[in-house]
């Protein structure tokens, strides 16, 4: 199974470079024109990528405006466990906002591993993560060999199937991608079913 996991096309949240989780923010017009324009020019089959058998996205709207530019056209599967993590109170603030708080430190000083106040931990987020995947996998692995399936999610969702799945075995922060970019990785559907679970031949795209 190849499968290519891209995050959406950038927000006017991210480019004021704010936490931007649960926030249900549309792509920017920049984001647009990245998209079309600049980083996926002609389309994914110009990027050298076969036309995926199924599309995920999260449940918000970035990663639907994103996966309709890309896969125009396409049926979309909804899961919200793909949704990016939950910032609680540090949610749509930038670092000069928030680098004056002791719980904002503390955060920072955990690696982003702790829970926010009132926001969600790293392994809450990947749990919840990694259940979405599996689903999603199982449920390709159903129609037979050799399909390809396209997550259009979030950078957060990428970090953390990757530091899980991804080999040669990496950290968190190792996956971090810009918005609109991603990554194609080789899943084996034998290994995966006998409960070796792990994506191999990790290349960027587009």
């Amino acid at each position: 199974m190849e499968i290519y996991l891209i995050r959406h096309g950038r927000t006017k949240g991210n480019g004021e470079r704010r936490y931007i989780g649960s926030t249900d923010e549309p792509l920017s017009e920049n984001g647009r024109r990245e998209l079309t324009e600049e980083l996926w020019k002609g389309g994914c089959l110009k990027a050298g990528l076969k036309e995926p058998g199924a599309v995920y996205v999260s449940g918000l709207l970035r990663t639907r405006e994103t996966a309709g530019l890309l896969f125009p056209g396409r049926d979309l599967i909804l899961r919200e466990g793909f949704n990016e993590c939950r910032f609680g109170a540090f949610e749509n603030k930038t670092y000069e906002e928030l680098k004056d708080l002791p719980a904002y430190t503390e955060w920072i000083e955990s690696g982003g591993a702790a829970a926010p106040p009132k926001g969600e931990s790293r392994a809450d987020f990947t749990a919840r993560t990694l259940r979405a995947f599996e689903e999603a996998v199982s449920e390709q692995l159903s129609k037979g060999e050799g399909q390809v399936m396209a997550l259009v999610v979030h950078g957060g969702s990428i970090m953390a199937l990757l530091e899980h799945y991804g080999l040669p075995k990496e950290g968190f922060y190792h996956w971090q991608v810009n918005n609109g970019c991603g990554y194609r990785a080789h899943l084996s559907e034998a290994d995966w079913r006998a409960g070796s679970r792990n994506l191999t031949e990790i290349r960027s795209i587009p």
